[in-house]
């Protein structure tokens, strides 16, 4: 089980592809592996950044972009937005999506979903607004049925979940939580499967689910084409290891590999089974051994929290780690994406803009983050009357690196040997192993 994350400009642009085996690269490049679960995250490729109005605030990229559109990379099954503000919804950039397409679902937050379909450019039925997580509120968790790799094995889930902060004058600050738990060849006692019946499409009322159907394998008609659908049809790749106790330089594709955690038995609420133990007929690349089709291992669940802007860990995040991330058996956290640098507006004008690291340490240390990835550090050329107060404090990786360290040694921090800290360049990739 894998998850591969590709920054696809300087900024907070990132390709997540979570996968029940390790990462493949294909003669086709449109291609991913049956299971496999996309999602393009807050899309801005080139072009100005303008709010309200240039004179305002006009933002432009100072790192290319590692792709000039968006039909570069396969069709993800959720373009997901996390901000309104045109540096997360950029229309031009959006508008290189396919609007006919029936495999991506664009999920956003509620003002951004508004600003979406008033593009009038996507099917209004492919354009859904995350509603608020509540831990009373089940219908409040976007739900991915994943079907089983054989028709006797069992279906996987993915999940993706909005907590935003409230009586928040700058609207910026959220987090999205994203888990993946993959589907298997083999099969389960059936009360640890639920079955498609149990998520309805999202033309229907709430509850949103979405059920991920069968990919046919079509290949693309031409280079410059995405495809309507993917295929499972790859090829292996060779992929470094570097070891979560320390921190070398990166290579082009670089792969943190995840200790075993322990499987909680849980109860959700819909729909109900429990996180189970399973066979597999892959082979374990964390260490030597391998792991033969009646070796019994713990499922375990990928998580990850992406905050570009940051968001208090008590009460918002706090609560959904105990009431979703423990039962699901997805701690330690996957990854942490979010910003290193600090940037403060006038409180007249919002106040706290970015967390930056004190509020990244925060949320790294009690979710035991395996891994946190910068986002939205980019030097970007800002210019408008927004930006003549804004006071921005610039951390290093270095700084961070430092900071997690003494956090996880004095500080009781969970995950034995910490949290890798990684500044992911444009166009690079990293490949988290569990």
């Amino acid at each position: 089980m894998s998850l591969k994350i590709k920054h696809l400009n300087g900024d907070t642009t990132f390709l997540l592809t979570f996968s029940p085996t390790e990462p493949r690269l294909s003669l086709n490049q449109y291609r991913y592996p049956p299971g496999t679960f996309s999602v393009l995250v807050d899309p801005w490729l080139s072009g100005p950044s303008s709010m309200w109005h240039p004179k305002f605030l006009l933002s432009k990229h100072t790192v290319p972009s590692c792709i000039s559109n968006l039909s570069h990379i396969p069709e993800p099954n959720v373009v997901l937005v996390s901000q309104d503000k045109p540096d997360h919804c950029h229309e031009p950039t959006l508008r290189q999506l396919d609007p006919t397409s029936t495999l991506t679902n664009i999920l956003a937050i509620p003002a951004a979903a508004r600003k979406i379909r008033g593009m009038k450019h996507f099917d209004p039925s492919r354009v859904h607004a995350l509603p608020a997580y509540s831990c009373k509120d089940p219908e409040s968790i976007i739900r991915f049925y994943i079907p089983p790799l054989s028709p006797g094995g069992t279906s996987g889930e993915a999940t993706i979940t909005y907590i935003p902060a409230k009586m928040d004058m700058s609207g910026l600050h959220n987090a999205i939580g994203i888990t993946y738990r993959p589907p298997t060849a083999t099969p389960l006692p059936t009360k640890y499967s639920p079955s498609p019946s149990t998520y309805s499409n999202f033309s229907s009322p709430k509850p949103l689910h979405y059920h991920l159907n069968n990919i046919p394998h079509t290949p693309p008609d031409s280079p410059n084409r995405r495809p309507r659908s993917l295929s499972a049809s790859t090829n292996p790749s060779t992929i470094s290891t570097v070891s979560s106790s320390s921190s070398p330089a990166i290579s082009q594709t670089s792969t943190v590999s995840t200790a075993p955690s322990t499987s909680h038995s849980y109860h959700a609420h819909s729909p109900s089974f429990h996180s189970p133990s399973f066979h597999t007929h892959t082979h374990t690349h964390s260490t030597s051994s391998t792991t033969s089709a009646h070796h019994s291992r713990t499922a375990k669940t990928l998580s990850l929290i992406y905050s570009p802007h940051g968001l208090a860990y008590t009460p918002y995040l706090s609560q959904y780690a105990t009431t979703h991330l423990v039962p699901h058996a997805a701690l330690p956290l996957t990854t942490l994406i979010h910003g290193f640098d600090r940037v403060e507006n006038p409180w007249y004008m919002g106040g706290n803009v970015n967390a930056g690291l004190p509020g990244g340490v925060e949320i790294a240390k009690n979710l035991m983050a395996r891994c946190w990835i910068g986002a939205h550090d980019e030097d970007k050329e800002n210019s408008g009357v927004s930006v003549l107060k804004v006071r921005m404090r610039k951390y290093g990786l270095n700084e961070v690196r430092e900071m997690v360290r003494r956090e996880w040694n004095g500080g009781g921090g969970g995950g034995g040997g910490g949290c890798e800290v990684r500044a992911l360049d444009c166009g690079e990739e990293l490949v988290m192993r569990s």
